[in-house]
C-alpha cells in the first residue's frame, strides 16, 4: 500500500533567520523561522525541516532556542540538523522540542555515531542527510558532499546511503546540490537510483518550482518532498502543492 505523501518547507538558518541562495551560494534573507513556521503549519505542512546551515558552537545554542520556540507555536513533526555530531547532541536537540534529527558531516566523519543514536534514541529520530551531486569516478555517478556541496567526500552517494540504512537511520534526505535552489526540478535519476537500494522512507530535496516538479518526484519514488525557494519567495503555497499532487492521483497526508 503506498504511503501517503508528506509535503514538507524547509528552513535554513543562519544566525538565527531563514537564508536562501543558490547551490549554497548568494544567501539572501528569507524571514524568521518562527513566523516561517507558523505560516506553513496554517497552510498544512506536515513536517517542518530546520537545517543551521552555520553550525557553529554559538548558531547552536540559537538553534536550540529558535526549536523550543517553534515547537511552542506549531504542532507539527520538527526535524534539526546542523552540527549534530553526538547522542549529546540529538539530546539537547530533542530536549529543546525536535522530534527528529538530521545528521550530515558527523555522521560521514564517524559512521559508528548512527549506530550509538539509533540504540539510544531509536532509528524513528534520525534522518540522515545526504548532499549529493554528479561526480566522475564514483561507482554510481554521484558523490557525497560537505561544506554545503563544496567539497567531496570521496563517497559514493548510494553506497552510503545503503549502510547507513544498515546502521539505523530511519529517514534519507536525499538534496541534489546541483539542483539546489535552482527551481528547475528534482533530479530524478539520482532518486531512482537511491530508492533502489534503501528501504527507509526517502525525501526529495533540491530544484523545485512547479507542482509538476512535486508529482514527478513523488512517482520517481520519493516518499516525502521537501523545498524551500517556492514557499519563501511565494510561488506556491504548501496547499497549491497538495492540491497539485491529488490532481495527479498521488495520496496526501
Amino acid at each position: 500500500m503506498p504511503v501517503a505523501l508528506r509535503v514538507i518547507p524547509c528552513l535554513d538558518v543562519h544566525d538565527g533567520r531563514v537564508v536562501k541562495g543558490v547551490n549554497f551560494q548568494n544567501l539572501r534573507d528569507a524571514g524568521d523561522p518562527v513566523e516561517l513556521a507558523a505560516k506553513y503549519s496554517a497552510q498544512g505542512a506536515d513536517e517542518l525541516t530546520f537545517l543551521d546551515i552555520s553550525a557553529s558552537v554559538e548558531a547552536r545554542a540559537t538553534t536550540r532556542e529558535m526549536v523550543a520556540r517553534c515547537a511552542e507555536t506549531v504542532f507539527i513533526p520538527l526535524t534539526v540538523g546542523g552540527g549534530v555530531r553526538s547522542i549529546e547532541d540529538v539530546d539537547a536537540l530533542l530536549r529543546s522540542g525536535a522530534d527528529k534529527v538530521g545528521i550530515n558531516t558527523g555522521a560521514l566523519a564517524r559512521p559508528a555515531v548512527i549506530d550509538e543514536i539509533a540504540k539510544a534514541f531509536g532509528n524513528q529520530v534520525l534522518v540522515l542527510s545526504v548532499d549529493a551531486r554528479r561526480e566522475e569516478g564514483m561507482p554510481s555517478g554521484f558523490g557525497v558532499t560537505t561544506h554545503g556541496g563544496k567539497r567531496s567526500a570521496g563517497v559514493d552517494a548510494l553506497a552510503w546511503a545503503r549502510e547507513a540504512c544498515d546502521r539505523g537511520v530511519g529517514e534519507i534526505l536525499l538534496n541534489s546540490m546541483d539542483a539546489d535552489g535552482t527551481t528547475d526540478g528534482f533530479d530524478l535519476e539520482m532518486l531512482r537510483a537511491v530508492r533502489e537500494v534503501v528501504d527507509v522512507p526517502l525525501i526529495a530535496s533540491g530544484g523545485a518550482g512547479t507542482v509538476e516538479h512535486f508529482v514527478a518526484a513523488a512517482r520517481a519514488g520519493a516518499d516525502a518532498v521537501l523545498a524551500a525557494s517556492v514557499f519563501h519567495y511565494g510561488a506556491l503555497t504548501v496547499d497549491q502543492v497538495k492540491a497539485g499532487l491529488r490532481e495527479a492521483g498521488l495520496e496526501v497526508r
